[in-house]
């Protein structure tokens, strides 16, 4: 009888596993291009990163979640391909952030620093952006960056009206 309980036991893991698989295989081959990007302040000061670019559906619903570490000068630009309220969440998100709400001509229009690790609050632009830029909590702060910087890469000047 144990034998057969813990035949069962295993088989129901092996299929558990079996069924599982293409759920983190889907997640492991999200993958991003980079690239330059930089913030000017509304003082001159240049501040420059390099960004992975969430484009398409797949990337942006896997953003930065289950990532553990990202360089200083590194983050992730959303580009949501047309302008609208945005609400994003950390959801399965263990880095800190601090997330620049940004519109179609690059300024930025909201800032929300310091997002809560794995909260499932919603963190909303307020008003319609095409972008959003997640750099690591506390860059803002650090680095003084406010509304109305602009921020500047390909992506954005590609699209700018």
């Amino acid at each position: 009888m144990r034998t057969s309980c813990l035949r069962l036991a295993g088989s129901a893991l092996v299929a558990l596993f079996l069924w599982l698989v293409p759920f983190f295989a889907a997640a492991a081959d999200v993958t991003f291009e980079t690239a330059p990007l930089q913030i000017i302040s509304t003082g001159g000061k240049v501040h420059k990163f390099t960004v992975e670019l969430a484009v398409d559906n797949e990337q942006r619903s896997q953003g930065l979640m289950n990532r553990r570490h990202m360089a200083r000068d590194h983050g992730m630009l959303f580009d949501f391909g047309v302008t609208r309220q945005v609400m994003m969440w950390m959801k399965n998100t263990y880095l800190p952030l601090d997330m620049l709400f940004i519109a179609k001509d690059g300024r930025i229009e909201t800032i929300r620093e310091n997002a809560v690790p794995l909260s499932e609050a919603i963190i909303d632009s307020r008003v319609p952006v095409a972008f959003v830029l997640e750099l690591n909590a506390g860059t803002v702060n650090r680095l003084g960056i406010a509304t109305g910087d602009v921020v500047d890469s390909q992506r954005i000047s590609d699209l700018k009206p």
